[in-house]
């Protein structure tokens, strides 16, 4: 019998302000697909941080195949902080999209408080690329396709 990967479900990632990162992919063009808070002995004997108390809210891109889970810890305390790290820092996450105009998301992002990391660039014929500092320091990419229109 074979074991094989079906899929990834979601990224993960730990915020300050869950209503200021909702807001956030909001704007990127995610929904809010739900929120709850989660705690008990099951919880964490899985992220092995033993009594936890955890708000959680997942976001899904249009498609409905990609989640973002956004987790704001109640208890225990935020035990460290890679929000500043710079980009080739080890375990860096970051999260890439594509969008139909990098350059009218950008703007619409930087209006939201983001920041352009370097510039958005092109490689060969196929992309234009960028990166992104959003709310809390999160890292995420911006990629447009050259030559081709998204259908919805």
């Amino acid at each position: 019998m074979s074991n094989k990967l079906l899929r990834m479900d979601n990224i993960g990632i730990v915020v300050e302000s869950l209503d200021n990162a909702i807001s956030f992919f909001t704007e990127l063009g995610m929904t809010l697909e739900g929120r709850a808070t989660i705690e008990g002995e099951w919880s964490g004997r899985v992220t092995g941080l033993a009594s936890q108390r955890v708000e959680i809210a997942m976001m899904v891109t249009p498609d409905g195949h990609g989640r973002i889970e956004l987790s704001r810890f109640l208890t225990p305390p935020i035990a460290s902080d890679h929000r500043n790290a710079p980009v080739n820092a080890l375990g860096y996450l970051r999260a890439m999209f594509a969008v139909e105009d990098i350059d009218e998301m950008v703007t619409r992002l930087t209006r939201h408080g983001a920041q352009l990391v370097g510039e958005v660039v092109q490689y060969q014929d196929s992309y234009r690329l960028c990166y992104i500092r959003g709310v809390e320091g999160i890292l995420i990419g911006l990629a447009e396709e050259i030559g081709k229109k998204t259908t919805a």
